[in-house]
């Protein structure tokens, strides 16, 4: 098994040309015979008892060649792309086989696609915007009025008709063409009128109706509908049982100490809302400035990443996405039956993001050897410690599930962030 030939054919694409002696693809086709002997059968011969010679002179010689080449490609593929010292980013493509024989062994070609060259642009003194960090008034009100919708009660009203930001109480049954339709139905709904929970329309025609009243709804259910009943029109017979509006405590000191227990009085609150909605705007300036900054990165670097690259991206993405979700007890197929969308279509929510990120990871790495960046035992064994406080688990845990060039790359890309963002300047 060897390499023939190795040509770059296209952007980040060679092809290259691999034989298999015949010694190696006669041992592959006898392993082919060996796997299959025992659903062998032919007349004159046990079931699983048919010899190679036999077989392929009743079925031909090459009867066994296709499940040989599964057997001898991964190796000798792998064999001739190592001695390339070329960065495979995907499976080969465009398989030929020239030639595949007892006597002449295997020769074939194929493409495959390498990791893209990247030239840096400028990465140093780069300039971006510099969010706000300080609370202001406005802020802090905000989150007071967050605080008083988050402790506020629903209080029965009985003397007037409903109204948008009311909770109305329903029952509603939906009919297409005077036909009542699966899931249109409920009895005693709490319906918080505004909130968009319902058909587009339907909770502004609830609005204006009275306790006991009864009464017609018109909508037509959205294109992206349920396939069933997308674009048709309905109408939901509808009743209220009762009204329901939001009642907001009042802004005192009372008020303080019950959502605080560590404060005293509403202007105490007010000072450690303003203290912690600058520790957050702080934050999320600094994260805010660390994006700006590694876009123009990217922008002013030059490379042509392959499909493949982004595409594997997006899959992880979206494993990843799935994996919360899981934990949180929701599986992704259902919840995309939810949304009517397919894996295809959710997948490629993700296709910006999939492309910054790959871009961000190839401009780093080339920083990083650029600047000649390292990481020492000593930092390796403290990343360790930090993710093992971030998980809950044992140190020596941690490096039995995270391989130390993981936890290396890791390291000198934060100091590649680091070292960008820190010549940055402030507009």
């Amino acid at each position: 098994m060897a390499l023939k030939s190795c040509n770059k054919v296209d952007i980040n694409t060679y092809e290259i040309e691999v034989t298999v002696t015949a010694e190696a693809f006669c041992e592959a086709v006898k392993k082919a015979y060996m796997k299959q002997r025992k659903n062998l059968q032919i007349p004159g011969f046990r079931k699983g008892k048919v010899t190679q010679g036999m077989a392929e002179k009743v079925y031909g010689e090459n009867v066994f060649f296709e499940d040989a080449l599964e057997i001898v490609f991964p190796e000798s593929v792998q064999a001739a792309i190592d001695e390339t010292d070329l960065k495979i980013v995907d499976q080969p493509f465009d398989l030929d086989v020239a030639v595949m024989s007892k006597t002449e062994g295997v020769e074939m070609k194929m493409k495959v696609t390498t990791y893209p060259e990247v030239k840096l642009g400028k990465y140093k003194d780069l300039k971006a915007e510099y969010p706000e960090t300080e609370a202001t008034d406005e802020d802090v009100e905000a989150e007071l009025k967050s605080m008083q919708e988050r402790n506020s009660r629903l209080v029965s009203v009985d003397d007037r008709a409903a109204e948008m930001g009311d909770t109305a109480e329903i029952d509603f049954e939906g009919f297409v063409d005077g036909v009542a339709f699966d899931g249109g139905k409920g009895e005693n709904f709490p319906l918080e009128l505004g909130s968009g929970s319902f058909i587009p329309g339907f909770e502004e025609q609830v609005a204006g109706h009275k306790i006991d009243e009864e009464f017609d709804v018109n909508v037509t259910f959205p294109e992206e509908y349920e396939p069933s009943l997308a674009g048709k029109d309905a109408v939901f017979k509808c009743k209220i049982h009762e009204i329901k509006v939001r009642e907001l405590p009042i802004l005192d000191d009372d008020f303080a100490k019950d959502v605080d227990d560590e404060v005293e009085t509403l202007d105490e609150l007010k000072e450690k809302l303003n203290k912690q909605i600058t520790e957050r705007k702080t934050e999320s300036a600094k994260n805010e400035f660390e994006n700006s900054i590694l876009e123009s990165v990217i922008d002013e670097m030059e490379a042509v990443v392959p499909d493949c690259m982004i595409e594997q991206k997006k899959n992880e993405l979206v494993q990843d996405y799935a994996y919360r979700m899981q934990m949180q007890g929701i599986d992704l197929n259902t919840y995309l039956q939810y949304l009517g969308q397919t894996v295809d279509q959710f997948k490629e929510q993700f296709s910006d993001s999939a492309e910054k990120q790959v871009k961000v990871a190839l401009a780093l790495e080339a920083i990083v050897k650029e600047e000649k960046l390292e990481a020492n035992e000593e930092e390796i064994e403290e990343q360790a410690k930090k993710l093992a406080e971030q998980y809950d688990m044992d140190v020596e845990k941690i490096k039995e599930l995270v391989p130390a060039d993981q936890l290396t790359l890791d390291i000198v890309n934060k100091k590649a962030v680091d070292l960008i963002v820190d010549s940055a300047k402030k507009k």
